[in-house]
């Protein structure tokens, strides 16, 4: 390989670095033409950008970068690798464990780069999934918000009538 094609390879795997917060290491040696058209399908369509990678020039992405956390993935560059890119951090765990819940065997989980963090080895493929996406954390701090404001309106509801004849009997105390 031409030293000018490394280094574009180089260049795009640093930028994709840098645009995706997030990114799974996976095994999908063994797939056939037909079946990895349809994986790329299935993340194109669940937002995940899903490249295959020549292991050494990964290697030396994941070096040239200052972070601890993602030179942990090193130990997975052997073999075959693709890296599934994305947005949301538990997107790709979630379509993994479905496809392998459907009798597929790959893609096989090596490791992840998920919220800053490093994920070694396909026995943390639960808890990627497990992990919840930003939205899915918004709506959780919301739902607590609106909690005690539905407890009080519950309260009021259930109260119906009585609520009714206080504010009835309060006011009438206040006109004597």
């Amino acid at each position: 390989m031409k030293k000018e094609i490394k280094e574009q390879i180089l260049g795009n795997i640093s930028a994709q670095f840098k645009q995706y917060p997030n990114f799974y290491l996976v095994d999908i040696a063994g797939l056939n033409a037909e079946d990895t058209g349809k994986l790329r399908r299935i993340c194109f369509e669940s937002g995940i950008k899903l490249v295959v990678v020549k292991n050494t020039l990964f290697n030396k992405v994941i070096e040239s970068v200052d972070n601890e956390e993602i030179k942990q993935l090193v130990s997975t560059l052997k073999g075959n690798t693709a890296v599934m890119y994305t947005e949301v951090a538990n997107e790709p765990a979630k379509l993994i464990k479905k496809l392998q819940k459907g009798g597929a065997e790959k893609p096989a989980l090596k490791g992840a780069y998920v919220q800053e963090c490093a994920f070694v080895g396909a026995d943390k493929l639960d808890e990627l999934c497990a992990i919840k996406s930003k939205e899915e954390l918004i709506g959780d701090v919301i739902a607590l918000l609106q909690s005690p404001a539905r407890n009080v309106i519950s309260a009021l509801e259930s109260a119906g009538g009585k609520l009714a004849g206080i504010v009835k009997t309060l006011s009438e105390k206040e006109e004597k």
